[in-house]
């Protein structure tokens, strides 16, 4: 592990400690949960803007697309238990 240090406003810092307080934590311990819990939460929506420019490329270079009709059928198979496209 290692140090970080964070600049907080003094009226954050009490409301960290109140709420610490009431969950019979540590301010240190919710500080870190809110920072894994953050950078967890960037890093899968990252990986989504990167699958999204990933697909967007691909129909842009092969023009193939799934249409409206054809996702439609594909739901409502997948909502009556049925496989296949």
């Amino acid at each position: 592990m290692t140090v970080l240090g964070v600049k907080l406003e003094r009226s954050t810092r009490e409301r960290l400690k109140a709420l610490a307080g009431k969950r019979d934590r540590t301010p240190h311990w919710l500080a870190r949960k809110a920072i894994v819990e953050f950078v967890e939460r960037e890093e899968r929506a990252e990986r989504e803007r990167s699958e999204d420019e990933a697909r967007w490329l691909n129909y842009v270079e092969t023009g193939e697309f799934v249409s409206e009709s054809d996702m439609d059928h594909w739901l409502r198979a997948l909502q009556l238990g049925k496989k296949g496209r």
